[in-house]
């Protein structure tokens, strides 16, 4: 008796698939987070009797065959690219990337990494950082001597001076795009690293080839749709459910089975 076995793996496949939506919910309210979705396939199947198989001596083949699923297994969490919504907050370093594109920021080690959360800073000496401290690519630095700033939709970086008219340039935010975002490989605090499966990073200007503009005042919320995730938990502790009662029915039937005289 298999029973057993399958349905234990599609308690595991449902536990899997809990863990990926109360992430997502936990993740509400995360500055550019994309809500992930957990993927499942069937397991190996044990051919008994593989369809076509000649039956009798006419040459009569079976039409179907006799083919017993092993179980479920996962395949993916994937993530469910969408645009959030924008919300104003009003800050002059705080940016959100309307369409597709990363922010390119430099880690400690040296390494790039990429985020779509614009919830920008600046150090003491004036650099433009991420709230964890990581230098935001190209490095701007601010002029101690600045008043406000202006970032304009393709990334221009614009300081105001008191006694000037006009505002001097300082720098321009570049945009990473990526032939499939979905294969970034998350690192947590909001930030993803290149991997094989997303091809390299193309750094191009923001609202050309593709890319999206910038919103200066605005960062990017959630896109994590709470109904939505609610009524796929319910679906998951149910589908756990039955799964769980599978198991009790297969116990008691080996139980009726060793019982008998």
């Amino acid at each position: 008796m298999k029973a057993l076995q399958i349905a234990a793996s599609g308690m595991a496949a449902q536990q899997m698939r809990v863990d990926v939506i109360s992430n997502n919910l936990a993740n509400m309210s995360t500055t550019g987070y994309n809500a992930r979705r957990a993927e499942f396939a069937d397991l190996h199947y044990q051919q008994l009797a593989r369809p076509g198989t000649v039956a009798a001596e006419d040459g009569t083949m079976l039409p179907t065959g006799v083919q017993l699923g092993l179980g479920v297994r996962p395949t993916s969490i994937s993530v469910m690219l969408a645009q959030g919504a924008l919300s104003q907050t009003g800050g002059d370093l705080d940016v959100a990337i309307d369409g597709r594109g990363y922010l390119e920021v430099t880690l400690p080690s040296g390494v790039s990494a990429y985020t779509r959360d614009g919830g920008l800073k600046r150090t003491g000496d004036g650099l433009i950082v991420t709230s964890d401290g990581y230098e935001v690519v190209p490095g701007i630095t601010i002029p101690a001597d600045a008043g406000s700033l202006s970032i304009n939709a393709s990334g221009e970086v614009y300081a105001y001076f008191a006694g000037q008219v006009q505002p001097q340039l300082i720098g321009q935010l570049s945009i990473a795009g990526f032939s499939n975002e979905k294969g970034l490989e998350a690192m947590g605090s909001n930030l993803y690293l290149e991997s094989p499966a997303s091809g390299p990073a193309l750094i191009g200007t923001a609202g050309q080839d593709g890319l999206g503009t910038l919103r200066q005042g605005y960062l990017e919320e959630s896109s994590v749709d709470a109904v939505r995730e609610v009524t796929e938990l319910i679906k998951a502790q149910r589908g756990y459910e039955l799964n769980a009662k599978v198991i009790t029915a297969a116990d008691q039937m080996l139980s009726a089975t060793t019982q008998v005289r």
